[in-house]
């Protein structure tokens, strides 16, 4: 099976046991944040079940599903042993995956994995116990901001309460303007300067265009730019190419995977970037909307290119760009 500048269709832990080990310069991935999904199927279906509960609500965030918990509701001693059991499942699940990724990780291979900030600790462990090693927690600030979740005074009020205003300002939660991206690394061999030659990756690109060092922030992106896709954590293009550009050195032996592809933004960003990549995702109306955004990708790099000479995409041309399945 050919895996380069593909999306693929399926199971990323069954389709990952089907790559070359040690073939994978490194992995840009969005995994579902197992927002307290207990009991359900993390699917498409059940994604827009729980959009559709939040089209008009106030208190819970537009791309975190219905269901998250985060605006108060029970918290007995059955709520917590099932929120316990939950991070227990998710933990397992990522530990799953993360076994596959190593195998097909060369040495030296980054991993980044964007989490939530309540489950970051989980994946990290998970990976770790995968045979992972933990680099660094990078900072994606963003300025959307999630809900005050609770707000106390607001819900005294509604059941008459003598003491609303007393509690105004207390609410349950923070708001939340950054998401973590977990850094990790497959061992390396003796050394860095070794693996880079053995396997061309294991450094990171961190002095910036300004000369300025890179920090561990990253922030300025956003999508309100860009065209919303049917999809509810899609992260900005951008963002996705700072990653690829400071982790992979570039290089036709280097390839991007994309385990958890949803809308394809990391194939998308290694292609116009000139990198390889290979994306894995469960959903088949994702696969197809993947693959309509990497041909209009093309399309437009191809056009841009050509405008000097009013060249135009030959069919031949956007043959080779309809991935398999």
């Amino acid at each position: 099976m050919n895996f380069r500048d593909q999306i693929l269709s399926g199971d990323c832990i069954t389709v990952m046991r089907q790559m070359p080990p040690d073939s994978v310069a490194a992995c840009i991935t969005d995994p579902p944040y197992n927002y307290e999904f207990i009991g359900r199927k993390w699917d498409n279906r059940e994604i827009h079940r729980r959009m559709e509960r939040i089209k008009d609500s106030k208190t819970l965030v537009k791309n975190i599903p219905y269901g998250s918990g985060l605006a108060g509701g029970v918290r007995n001693a059955r709520w917590y042993q099932r929120n316990y059991d939950n991070i227990v499942e998710y933990t397992t699940w990522c530990k799953e995956w993360g076994r596959e990724l190593f195998k097909v990780c060369k040495h030296g291979a980054p991993v980044a994995v964007f989490s939530s900030t309540r489950t970051a600790a989980h994946v990290q462990i998970a990976l770790e116990e995968a045979g992972f090693y933990t680099r660094d927690i990078l900072v994606y600030r963003r300025h959307s901001g999630i809900p005050k979740g609770l707000n106390l005074k607001g819900k005294l009020e509604k059941i008459n309460h003598p003491d609303a205003e007393k509690w105004n300002g207390w609410h349950t939660c923070f708001r939340n303007e950054w998401e973590s991206i977990v850094l990790l690394q497959k061992p390396l061999l003796n050394n860095y300067w070794e693996t880079l030659q053995e396997t061309g990756v294991g450094v990171f690109k961190t002095i910036n265009e300004d000369g300025s060092f890179q920090s561990n922030i990253l922030e300025g992106y956003c999508n309100k730019s860009e065209q919303v896709f049917a999809h509810c954590t899609v992260k900005p293009l951008e963002l996705i190419k700072k990653l690829i550009l400071t982790l992979v050195p570039k290089s036709d032996d280097n390839l991007v995977l994309d385990p958890f592809a949803g809308s394809g933004t990391t194939l998308v960003a290694a292609q116009q970037l000139g990198y390889h990549f290979t994306g894995i995702e469960i959903e088949a109306e994702y696969v197809e909307m993947i693959k309509k955004r990497l041909l209009e990708s093309y399309q437009s790099a191809f056009e841009f290119k050509t405008s000097a000479l009013k060249g135009t995409v030959s069919e031949r041309n956007k043959e080779r760009i309809l991935l398999k399945k």
